[in-house]
């Protein structure tokens, strides 16, 4: 079953400034729910305080009805709530398939400690991860830059292996910050494609900041549109990105 996350009267303020204020909202279950809204509106700030990377001042994240404010980052990624960031996050000088196996690995099995006392059976454990590493280097269309290091992909393959690690992390909750941002427009198409299987086929629930309304109007089944802070206005994607106030607002279209 999906699982969905709720935001009550959040705030953030830095100082005398409030960068978030007052957000009320849902990230509906097994759905993609966009937020959109020009540069400085408080999208990644919000997104800060639901992984637990920035304290609200005001206000709280429910998790399944479960408070989860104030966490620490680690507490709230073991709750199952991931987030891809808009820098690429990989190790690159390790192979394609040892980025994902790394993401797969528990905090037990990742401790220096085990992998100097049995360095064999590490070794093994090692290569039964690589097997489900494939699962989604297949899934994201990188089975075939297995051996690569990730420095030899493209910008936009290094998107794709970042996808690829969240997911073989198992988190149920994706954040995603502006994913598309500076690649090709046939990578965006694939990047389309699998937030599209990972809601019909995985059962995962997204939220994303995105700046290319053709992306949102694609995938979004709810929009929040922020300015200054605050959600200014929201509902399904059609009616948002059609309101006039919006048009204006964001798109500079009259």
């Amino acid at each position: 079953m999906a699982r969905g996350l709720q935001l009550k009267k959040i705030g953030k303020r830095f100082g005398d400034f409030w960068a978030v204020r007052n957000v009320t909202c849902r990230i509906f279950s097994g759905k993609i729910t966009g937020f959109i809204g020009p540069n400085g509106a408080g999208k990644t700030t919000l997104f800060s305080v639901i992984t637990g990377d920035l304290r609200p001042d005001t206000g709280n994240v429910l998790l399944d009805g479960e408070d989860i404010t104030g966490l620490k980052p680690w507490a709230i990624a073991r709750k199952g709530i991931g987030k891809l960031y808009q820098d690429v996050r990989i190790f690159k000088n390790l192979r394609v398939i040892d980025n994902v196996v790394v993401s797969l690995l528990s905090p037990k099995e990742e401790s220096p400690f085990r992998a100097l006392s049995n360095f064999y059976k590490l070794k093994s454990l090692w290569s039964q991860k690589a097997e489900e590493a494939m699962k989604w280097l297949e899934f994201v269309g990188l089975a075939d830059d297995r051996e690569k290091k990730a420095l030899e992909l493209s910008f936009g393959q290094q998107k794709l292996l970042s996808f690829a690690r969240l997911m073989a992390a198992g988190f149920d909750i994706l954040l995603l910050d502006e994913p598309t941002a500076g690649i090709h427009p046939k990578m965006i198409h694939k990047i389309e494609e699998i937030l599209i299987k990972l809601v019909e086929e995985e059962n995962k629930t997204i939220a994303i900041i995105e700046h290319n309304m053709s992306v949102i109007a694609s995938l979004a089944y709810w929009v929040n549109f922020m300015t200054e802070g605050e959600i200014t206005f929201s509902g399904r994607t059609d009616h948002v990105l059609g309101d006039e106030n919006v048009r204006k607002i964001y798109m500079g279209i009259l």
